[in-house]
């Protein structure tokens, strides 16, 4: 994929909605983390690679908007025992890019790193993310977020948090 010029804008405006997604996740604020979804909204965490098909293989996650839902009602509840107390996370978000844009989405990809630190130890995730953005009024939704984990071909601790 060849360089694309973007306005600093657009540049800016991505970066800031990534990196408020990304304090949400730290801060544990799953309301509003769902709030940034639209209603055709997929959270995906691939599996045994980075371009498998999510409708034929297995997927880590592979989240519609009403799944999303449900895993925050999860989050919520105070029911999700790996998540008692809650893991301390931060997300480091580094090399946004605007990978292409049309009238009604944004592409966008950036590396991330996420800490995890719990009960059973510290955890470090490393992954490419990208994301389908769409415009809204107050600023973006997501239509899509594809989280490939670098490890994603070895077994995993339970990810019991937003990554």
């Amino acid at each position: 994929m060849g360089m694309m010029l973007v306005e600093p804008d657009l540049l800016r405006r991505v970066e800031q909605f990534i990196f408020m997604e990304a304090r949400l996740q730290d801060t544990h604020e799953y309301a509003a983390w769902e709030a940034l979804w639209d209603d055709d909204g997929i959270y995906w965490l691939p599996a045994n690679g980075d371009d498998i098909d999510p409708e034929a293989q297995m997927s880590i996650i592979y989240d519609n908007r009403s799944r999303i839902g449900v895993r925050v009602r999860q989050l919520l509840s105070g029911k999700r025992y790996t998540q008692d107390p809650k893991s301390a996370i931060r997300h480091f978000v580094t090399n946004v890019e605007v990978l292409g844009q049309d009238d009604d989405v944004v592409h966008v990809g950036c590396n991330v790193m996420v800490h995890e630190s719990s009960l059973r130890g510290e955890t470090t995730w490393a992954a490419r993310t990208e994301y389908l953005l769409r415009p809204h009024p107050d600023g973006y939704r997501m239509a899509r977020k594809k989280v490939a984990l670098v490890n994603n071909d070895k077994p995993l601790f339970t990810l019991s948090f937003l990554i």
